[in-house]
């Protein structure tokens, strides 16, 4: 099967991951996609919810021809990409999915180079974001019918410290779970 790898802190998970999920299997052509949270973060990152409250939140994730793998949870991996190589079933082929975001600080990823060479990466556009800069071994998600947006976790996170409402921009139950567990709050 050719599977499309989406990992990330999902800090909180929210309906711009379940969109790039869905694009990538219409125009990209994957079987499948993992969403794989991160158990470690490479490069540190502040605000990140506990690893128990982060799985939670991504198995609200629901979409066809998707799953959610803990690979790198249960694992305990240190959040660089290169380190859950080894344990991905040799059976399949695999694509990393990122987001243009990432592009300027890829280099920061623990050994960008070797796992340029290694695994084939899938980066999908978002509003306000130049598609670069671009390494070997990366493609652009292009289609006439692609839909991109701006949703992303770090404004959600600002959202819930200012007491805004979210459950536009999350699966269905993350906006009660993020309330009932009292996260981003601070």
């Amino acid at each position: 099967m050719k599977i499309g790898l989406l990992g990330g802190a999902f800090n909180p998970p929210h309906l711009a991951h379940l969109h790039m999920a869905a694009q990538s299997i219409d125009f990209a052509g994957f079987d499948e996609i993992w969403f794989l949270p991160n158990f470690g973060q490479q490069p540190p990152k502040p605000d990140v919810a506990s690893v128990k409250d982060r799985l939670a939140m991504t198995k609200m994730l629901s979409l066809p021809k998707t799953k959610i793998s803990t690979l790198e949870i249960d694992n305990k991996l240190s959040g660089n990409t290169i380190e859950l190589l080894p344990y991905l079933p040799k059976e399949h082929s695999y694509t990393f999915i990122m987001g243009v975001d990432w592009l300027p600080s890829f280099t920061q990823w623990g050994s960008w180079q070797e796992l340029i060479k290694k695994l084939p990466f899938l980066v999908f556009p978002r509003s306000g974001f130049p598609n670069e800069p671009l390494y070997e071994n990366m493609t652009v998600l292009s289609h006439p019918l692609l839909m991109i947006n701006d949703i992303s976790a770090t404004k959600i996170r600002e959202r819930v410290k200012q007491g805004l409402p979210i459950d536009q921009f999350v699966p269905s139950g993350v906006a009660e779970y993020i309330k009932t567990h009292e996260l981003y709050k601070s």
